[in-house]
């Protein structure tokens, strides 16, 4: 036991006997990562469902990975204010109802409205309370395996959304996996009885309304503007640009303004505190080495792997032409490989230190991502495309079996609501960049390299190939090359030229996948830049002064807020 945890047991607070109160917290954390990727093989049912395009439901997944990212801080501060317990029952709630409503929903406005705003605003609620939930409710070696199986359950979570949403949507239908939620939410809610409330010390804070909102529009803002970048354009303009500055893609300006709002939010924190008034986040938590590098290594593991998951299912389903439940089927390697490293990486750190576990994680991925680019061709290696995934999982379960302890135990009782905000901001930022980014280099490269293997082609006159290139100029959706060939045919073009319109629009499809995973497979190789202040053995007495410098300058603030 460190010696944080040594000094946080509260009077009367004793961590109640039985696991319990840890199966409530790990069906709240399957629940959280359940639709995501469940939703992630059912593109396709979702594109046709509405008459709708990927490149809509790409941003629906964003948005709602966004909305966690932007409010997560937020949900955390309320944690401290009104207690732990109550605002995971009250997150609870919510996710509840905009699960309901997604389950029903009949347009992507309402669609959006239940899954990525509401389901969005519940998690940045439930996800804090719930890291510091697990921490008021089990000390010393129980904390440490409470950690590893929550890490496990994300990962069967994630092993297990891909089978259920590929059968629902190709059995019954993809709105089954979201009343499925209301269900498992209304179990949760029976056994939260049962979770004793993280304690707080010092008064209660005061929700910083202008930190939230300067935070919330930052991040917002330098996420839309990656997500748009394959429709307005890095730098140059495209032509659905809706508007341009100086000649300027708005890319440019709109990430820009969220990287201002960001440093004011950062200003204001700082100006919050030198005044004595509670900010929405400490920023002397970042000055903790560990606590940093873990959120930058949470970070880096959600950017890659939630990428990869955007960029695989339009490689299994819209160029090899499997359904939902053969999709998950295939992605089932990294998902099982994924729960069993998670597993056992809370006894790997007892004989090796958390950075070198880290680090073998993200190597790991490095190899597994380039794996995969050698099996992404047009006719599919099954035996090949398993191992790269299963690799892949490796990897992602033991950074993951690593990271969420590391940040929890850098803090004491008093910084936790705080830091699994930092924690989930962190998560949610690294998913939602992850889908945008990614997704914005496969279209991009898709775009480019249809229009220039056309170009290319001797057997497609230059009159047809400069047509092309003006109606896919602006950008292209990622549809299946029967669609291609059919609008070929509509267009009047004979069979000879369709269908080499197909074949090179087959091949700039399989060359836009691989620029998606090579970018992966550098943000892997990034990453490891990251890790160089994790700690190099278990969690020790380091962490514990580090923890309790931090929660004793939180005690002087809270003093002088009482003065």
């Amino acid at each position: 036991m460190t010696a944080a945890e040594s000094q946080e047991a509260p009077t009367g607070s004793a961590p109640p006997a039985g696991w319990l109160p840890l199966v409530a917290l790990a069906v709240a954390q399957f629940v959280m990562v359940l639709d995501q990727s469940a939703m992630n093989v059912s593109i396709s049912a979702l594109v046709d469902d509405f008459d709708t395009t990927v490149t809509t439901i790409q941003a629906v997944i964003t948005l709602y990975c966004l909305v966690m990212a932007m409010f997560m801080l937020t949900g955390g501060k309320i944690g401290d204010i009104i207690g732990r317990k109550r605002t995971f029952v009250i997150g609870l709630v919510i996710y509840a109802a905009g699960s309901a409503l997604t389950a029903v929903a009949p347009t992507v406005a309402v669609l959006t409205l239940g899954w990525s705003v509401l389901e969005g605003l519940g998690a940045a609620l439930v996800l804090p309370a719930m890291v510091a939930l697990i921490a008021g409710n089990f000390e010393g070696a129980s904390r440490k395996v409470a950690y590893a199986v929550i890490g496990g359950v994300a990962g069967a979570g994630i092993a297990v959304g891909p089978i259920l949403g590929g059968w629902a949507t190709t059995e019954y239908s993809w709105r089954l996996i979201f009343a499925g939620e209301v269900l498992l939410v209304a179990l949760i809610l029976v056994m939260t009885p049962k979770v004793v409330d993280a304690p707080t010390t010092g008064a209660a804070p005061r929700l910083d309304l202008v930190g939230a909102a300067l935070s919330a529009a930052g991040l917002g803002l330098v996420v839309l503007g990656v997500l748009q970048s394959s429709t307005w354009g890095w730098v140059r303009p495209k032509e659905d640009s809706p508007a341009t500055l100086f000649g300027f893609s708005l890319t440019v300006f709109v990430i820009g303004l969220g990287a201002v709002l960001l440093w004011a939010f950062a200003a204001w924190q700082r100006h919050r505190e030198s005044r004595g008034r509670d900010p929405l986040v400490h920023l002397a938590l970042l000055d903790i080495a560990p606590l940093r590098s873990g959120l930058l290594g949470l970070f880096s593991q959600n950017l890659i792997l939630m990428g990869v998951f955007f960029t695989i299912p339009l490689y299994l389903q819209l160029v090899i032409g499997l359904d939902a439940l053969e999709t998950g089927l295939k992605m089932l390697p990294v998902s099982i490989a994924m729960f069993l490293a998670s597993a056992a990486g809370s006894r790997l750190s007892g004989r090796f230190s958390i950075r070198s576990i880290v680090r073998a994680g993200l190597a790991t991925a490095l190899v597994a991502t380039i794996l995969l680019l050698a099996t992404v061709e047009p006719e599919l290696d099954e035996s090949s495309f398993g191992w790269a995934m299963a690799v892949l999982g490796v990897g992602m379960g033991l950074i993951a079996s690593q990271l969420g302890n590391v940040v929890q135990s850098s803090v004491d009782a008093s910084g936790r609501g705080e830091a699994g905000g930092l924690q989930f901001t962190g998560q949610q930022l690294g998913s939602s960049l992850g889908v945008a980014l990614l997704g914005a280099i496969v279209l991009s490269g898709l775009t480019t390299s249809f229009v220039n293997n056309v170009a290319d082609d001797d057997r497609i006159s230059s009159e047809v190939a400069d047509q092309v290139g003006v109606a896919v100029g602006s950008g292209i959706d990622f549809v299946s090359a029967d669609q291609v060939g059919v609008a070929a045919r509509e267009a009047g073009l004979d069979d000879p030229t369709a269908e080499a319109i197909v074949e090179d629009y087959e091949a700039a499809q399989i060359q836009a996948l691989k620029a998606g995973l090579l970018a992966a497979a550098f943000l892997a190789l990034l990453s490891l830049a990251t890790t160089r202040q994790l700690p190099h053995g278990p969690p020790g007495p380091d962490g514990g002064r580090q923890a309790s410098s931090a929660g004793a300058g939180r005690g002087r603030m809270a003093r002088r807020r009482r003065e």
